[in-house]
Formats: C-alpha cells, sequence, structure tokens
C-alpha cells in the first residue's frame, strides 16, 4: 500500500521529479566519466605527464565526490520539500508519521534508484561518445581507456547508494521533527536571513585568508609540490563557501537598499526577489563556482599541453624541415607548402670533412634559437658575424686551425647531414676551394612554413622518404619526430582535461539549473499579482534577465579568478602555462551563456502568466 501510494505521489508531481531526476542523471554519468579515467590505472600508467601529476588528479577525484555528496544531499531534499504540504494532509487525516517516514523513505530510493540506472547508461554513452571523439580530434589511441569498465560501474553504484541511503535518513529525520501545522503551512514560510554584524565580518575575512593561502599554494607549487596540492585544495574550496555565505548576502543587500537604482523600473522587485532567496542560493552558487573552476581549469589545462607542444618544438627545432639531396618525389612536396623562409647549401664530402663555403653561408644567414636565459627560450636571432676561412666546427683548442664561432656551430649543427654525423666535421672553405675539393656533391634544403601544423602530412611523407632512402638506423631527429615525441607524451594530458573539462561543465549547469527551476513554482503567484496590477510582460521579462544574471555572474567571476591563479600550479611542467588562456576562458563565457539563456526561457515558462 505504501508504495503504491509513494508512486502515485511520484506521478502526481512528475514534472517537478523530473527537474530532480535530470539533475541526478547528470550527476551520476559524471561521476562515472571521472571514474573511468581515474581507475583505469593502465590509462594512467601509460601516460608519462599523467603519471607524473597522478596525485592531482587523485585531489580532483575526491573534491569531487565532495561536491558530488553535498548536490546529492541538497537534491534529495528537495524531495521533502516537494510533498511537505501533503504529507501534512495525510497526518491531520490520521497518518501515523512513522507511516509518513517510510513513504518518504520509499521515494526517495526509488528515485535514487533509477537515476541511477539511467546515470549509468548515459555515463557509458558519453564515456564512449566523448572519449572516441577527443581521441579522433587529438589523434591518441588512449591505451588502457574503457568506457564500459566494471570497476567504475562498482564505485559509482556503491558510492551513490551510500549517499541515496543517507539521504533518505536525514530526510526521514528531518520529518520527524517537523510539526503537522509547519508541513501544511511549507509554502509559505520565508527563508532565513543571513547573518549579520560581526559574525558577517569575521566569516568574510575568513574566507579571503583561506582563499589567500590557497593562492599562495597554488603559486608556490613547485616548492610546496604535493602538499601545495592538499592546501590548495582545502583552503580554496572552504574559503569559496565562506565568501559566498558571508559577503553575497550583503552584496544583495546594499543593491536592494540603493534607492537610485531600486526604484528604477522593477528594479525593487528584483532586488527583493534576490533578497527573499539568497540565504538558500549561497551554497549552490559556491559549489557551482567550484565546477565553473574545475571545468574551465580542465579544458584551460588541456589547451595548455596542446599549445606547450609547440612552443617545446619550436624552441627546439628551428627550421620546419631540413632535408639533404631531395628527389624528385620529395621536390613536389615541398613545392606544395608556402614557406616564408627557405635555403638551400652545397656541400662536398670527403673521408674526414663536410665542406661548405663562406660565401654561400653568409649569404644566407640562418636563424638559431638564443639560451641567454629562461625568458629568452623562444627568441631567435640570425647568425651573426664572419666565418673563418679553413674554421671547423667542434675543434678544440688545443689542436691546430680555427675553431668556427659558437653561433655558426649552432646553425651548421642543425643543417649537418645526419646520415654523416658524427664521424664528419664541418670545414669552412672559400669557393675556390670548395671547387678542388674531390668528394660527393649533395645538397641540403631548410624551410621554415607560414604553419607548420597544417603541413603535418606533407612534414611526414618527407621524413619516412628520408628514412627510406638513408635507412632507418640513422640519427636523423626531424621537428616533425619532434613533434610527434612530445605530443604523445602530452596526449594523455590534453584528453584527461578536455575530457573531465566537459563533464564538469554539464555538471555546473544542471546544478544552477536545477536549483532556479525547482524553485520557480514558488514565483508563479508574485508574476501573477504584477501583472494584475498593470505591469507590462516586457518589465518582467527584463526583471528575470536581470535577476538571473546575476546569480549566474557571481560564481563565474569567482571561478575564474581561481582559474587564472591556479594555472600557476602548472607552471612546473609547461613552459607558458597562460599562452593563450583566454581561448577556453571565452569557449566557458560562450558554453555559460548559453546555459544562461536556456535558464531564462525555461524559467519564463513557468512563472510569466499565461496570455491568449
Amino acid at each position: 500500500m505504501l508504495f503504491k501510494l509513494s508512486m502515485s505521489g511520484l506521478k502526481s508531481k512528475l514534472k517537478d521529479y523530473l527537474v530532480l531526476l535530470v539533475g541526478l542523471v547528470i550527476s551520476i554519468s559524471i561521476f562515472y566519466l571521472f571514474q573511468t579515467l581515474a581507475l583505469n590505472r593502465a590509462f594512467i600508467e601509460s601516460n608519462s605527464v599523467i603519471s607524473q601529476i597522478q596525485f592531482v588528479f587523485h585531489a580532483g577525484s575526491v573534491l569531487l565526490a565532495i561536491i558530488t555528496f553535498f548536490y546529492i544531499l541538497y537534491a534529495n531534499s528537495f524531495l521533502l520539500s516537494l510533498r511537505q504540504k501533503e504529507f501534512g494532509m495525510y497526518m491531520m487525516l490520521g497518518a501515523k508519521k512513522g507511516k509518513i517516514t517510510l513513504l518518504m523513505f520509499i521515494e526517495t530510493i526509488v528515485i535514487g534508484f533509477v537515476s541511477l540506472v539511467i546515470g549509468i547508461a548515459l555515463g557509458i554513452g558519453l564515456s564512449q561518445g566523448i572519449g572516441q571523439l577527443l581521441m579522433k580530434e587529438l589523434e591518441f589511441t588512449a591505451g588502457g581507456y574503457h568506457a564500459f569498465y566494471i570497476p567504475s560501474i562498482a564505485v559509482t553504484c556503491i558510492f551513490f547508494l551510500v549517499l541515496f541511503i543517507l539521504s533518505a535518513i536525514s530526510n526521514s529525520m528531518k520529518l520527524s521533527r517537523v510539526t503537522v501545522l509547519q508541513l501544511v503551512h511549507s509554502d509559505v514560510q520565508a527563508e532565513n536571513s543571513f547573518v549579520k554584524g560581526k559574525k558577517t565580518f569575521i566569516i568574510a575575512f575568513l574566507s579571503l585568508i583561506l582563499l589567500a593561502i590557497g593562492y599562495a599554494a597554488m603559486v608556490n607549487m613547485t616548492t610546496l609540490q604535493q602538499l601545495g596540492i592538499i592546501i590548495s585544495l582545502v583552503t580554496t574550496t572552504s574559503g569559496t563557501y565562506l565568501l559566498f555565505m558571508s559577503v553575497l548576502p550583503l552584496i544583495i543587500k546594499k543593491l536592494k537598499a540603493n534607492k537610485k537604482r531600486s526604484e528604477k523600473g522593477i528594479n525593487a522587485f528584483t532586488f527583493a526577489q534576490l533578497n527573499f532567496r539568497i540565504n538558500s542560493l549561497t551554497k549552490v552558487l559556491a559549489t557551482v563556482a567550484m565546477l565553473v573552476a574545475l571545468g574551465a581549469g580542465a579544458i584551460s589545462v588541456g589547451m595548455a599541453f596542446k599549445n606547450n607542444v609547440m612552443i617545446m618544438v619550436e624552441g627546439f627545432n628551428t627550421y620546419d624541415v631540413v632535408t639533404h639531396n631531395p628527389t624528385v618525389e620529395e621536390k613536389n612536396i615541398l613545392a606544395d607548402i608556402k614557406f616564408d623562409e627557405k635555403y638551400e647549401y652545397h656541400y662536398k664530402v670527403d673521408d674526414q670533412f663536410v665542406y661548405y663555403t663562406k660565401e654561400e653561408l653568409e649569404k644566407q644567414r640562418p636563424i638559431i634559437q638564443t639560451f641567454k636565459d629562461e625568458k629568452s627560450f623562444r627568441k631567435k636571432e640570425r647568425v651573426a658575424g664572419e666565418l673563418p676561412i679553413g674554421s671547423i666546427v667542434g675543434l678544440e683548442d688545443q689542436q691546430s686551425g680555427l675553431a668556427v664561432p659558437e653561433e655558426w656551430a649552432f646553425a651548421l649543427d642543425t643543417i649537418q647531414p645526419y646520415y654523416l654525423y658524427p664521424d664528419h666535421k664541418i670545414k669552412i672553405v672559400d669557393q675556390k676551394m670548395f671547387e678542388d675539393v674531390k668528394g660527393k656533391e649533395g645538397i641540403a634544403i631548410i624551410g621554415k612554413s607560414d604553419d607548420f601544423q597544417a603541413y603535418l602530412k606533407e612534414w611526414k611523407k618527407i621524413d619516412a622518404l628520408q628514412q627510406k632512402k638513408y635507412g632507418n638506423d640513422t640519427n636523423m631527429y626531424s621537428k616533425y619526430r619532434s613533434y610527434q615525441d612530445m605530443y604523445g607524451i602530452a596526449s594523455g594530458t590534453i584528453f584527461m582535461g578536455f575530457f573531465l573539462g566537459i563533464a564538469f561543465l554539464a555538471m555546473m549547469a544542471s546544478c544552477l539549473m536545477f536549483k532556479i527551476l525547482s524553485g520557480a513554482t514558488k514565483d508563479i503567484s508574485r508574476y501573477q499579482m504584477l501583472r494584475k496590477i498593470g505591469v507590462r510582460t516586457s518589465l518582467l521579462t527584463k526583471s528575470i534577465y536581470k535577476e538571473l544574471f546575476l546569480v549566474f555572474l557571481f560564481p563565474a567571476i569567482v571561478g575564474i579568478t581561481h582559474v587564472l591563479i591556479g594555472m600557476e600550479m602548472f607552471s612546473f611542467i609547461l613552459v607558458d602555462p597562460y599562452f593563450r588562456v583566454w581561448l577556453p576562458i571565452v569557449i566557458f563565457i560562450v558554453i555559460y551563456a548559453i546555459y544562461y539563456f536556456i535558464t531564462v526561457q525555461l524559467y519564463k515558462g513557468i512563472v510569466l502568466p499565461k496570455t491568449n
């Protein structure tokens, strides 16, 4: 009987329960997505960069579990708020509180079980879809990664079943302490006001101290290492929650108290709406801020690793291609590439030396990488100075003859045929001496294209043809091979960053939309009242846009601040963690704006009076 009654109750408020169900399903699927990476030891160990920062990954897993824990406890408490008045009516008709408590427990478990089944199924689908898409885009094999992974399913089921049971017990305990009168009039109870006076100041000051400690730990991650991760995780999370609990209600109160703003249009109603609900929003907005930081941060780190590959490759390889004695096929490939700079150098080879002419080298001075200090890592300069005739690269001081200047020696090392290294030294001669040399003549071509990554297929073909011509056992190490090696090392981290970024942003959206829409039914009467006294629908719409914009704005600002400072954590791995950091932030803003407009439209559909 109780089961039938609970099912009947669920059907009666199906529309409201669907909002809850969607939020729970997304939460479960995101948790499963994370576990497919966290528990895939083979995947982590097969990617060297991930294995080096594995502790960071596990810390993120703990943080996700904490956020999910509070989200599920809050979401399931929504079950009680939906049915309080109905339960009060049952008790007035003679139902015992123990039976009502058991009814509530059954409803919570049923909702939890259904959302768990759907969530895991969706998680497997998302893992497969997102995983395959990212692997294709990144050209990453993701060894050891499995979308359908039994340990991940087991952990997800155990974690959420425990959470649902705890939530059911918590809701039952709350229900047992509430009187019948409170249950019947639950829909007219006002929100608790926020703490005032010295207590607010103390909490706000403490939140700023915790955030400062967390930021300092991120900046000094190179020194603190794993301890820094733990400190920043604890202090930044707790500081964010305390900041929203103390400062945000104060900001809204100040906006409401500003007569110039509040008396314009129906701003008084808008700010009153925010002031009325802000106390119940603070924890959710703090959670959203942390999810924004995790989502945008994960994408930023993934893109930073991707960008770092080219920074490192450009740092160690000035020219995109260095090829020797190109065949007709190689020349045809080179002809299809747009070069910003391209030089040809003629040389002769005998038993001891590789000869280059002074005139040709000085006329076509190559660009080299300067390593004066860490800040000039990417600084490139054209070789200066003269080449002494008869000078030899690598000549030691005690040997007779001239040594090639250091900058020229570095440039010639790039041009030197790799199949002659290290048996032959480079010797500089003039044109007349070059003509007198008895040896096999060759040509070296170096070139810098307008976009290295746009011609990856061409570089690959040239490398294959060079290896075929001179043998696979030569000391060939081209820029393309350097790119492949570095990209292979970083690809696992790039994959993980984009994968988790998408997951966190999806969870962020479900949290905020769920909270706003779940309380929308209580606002219907207020908007109906304003419409009846003559307020235009356009003004009500404008008020909704403004109210929800402020709700979305605060967590976005705090979350992006966390991202910008948190990127410093990876400075010990990345050459420039902030290189093009604006791009993932723009991507996040676009996604966040889409969620904002969707939420506004859904909220308008619920609260605005229907017109013929």
